[in-house]
């Protein structure tokens, strides 16, 4: 492997991690929230990934263990991104927003070719608040740890410009 593609592999595993830890401090605050709002669970990432595995799974299905492989799997898929982002400069707040929106559009994209979820512009307004602010929480700790444990040794020199 080369130096580059070294640094890269580790900062994707350590981003990972961090995702793994976002993941869980995310769903900490979503049962918090859920006690005052009394918000029922969501299985709607349950059933997507149900359904990409080819079942059939009913929308009254529960499927919890479904849910928290889902949610794992996508914490550290998307930590894993984050960790290259902080290896290759792109950290900080605006990091944290961009990445806010990558969740939130790979959440969608899954959970709409999937069949299992709903388009977002069909939500009532407060679910879709709860929603982008539990992603941001996720997007945030991810980003702090990430930007915290890996340096930007790969960050480009070639300008202030994108072209």
């Amino acid at each position: 492997m080369t130096p580059r593609t070294t640094t890269l592999t580790r900062a994707a595993g350590r981003g990972a991690v961090a995702g793994l830890v976002a993941g869980s401090v995310m769903m900490l605050t979503e049962k918090f929230e859920q006690a005052i709002t009394r918000r029922p669970d969501s299985f709607v990432p349950a059933r997507a990934l149900l359904s990409a595995l080819g079942r059939r799974p009913s929308d009254a299905s529960t499927p919890t263990s479904w849910n928290h492989v889902m949610h794992y799997l996508t914490a550290a898929a998307l930590g894993a991104l984050r960790g290259v982002w902080s290896a290759v400069g792109i950290r900080g707040a605006y990091a944290n927003v961009w990445h806010c929106a990558v969740r939130l559009a790979f959440d969608q994209t899954v959970e709409n070719t999937t069949g299992a979820g709903a388009p977002p512009h069909t939500w009532p307004a407060r679910e879709l608040a709860v929603d982008v602010i539990h992603k941001f929480v996720f997007s945030l700790v991810t980003g702090i740890i990430t930007d915290r444990i890996i340096r930007p040794r790969l960050a480009s020199a070639r300008g202030k410009t994108s072209h």
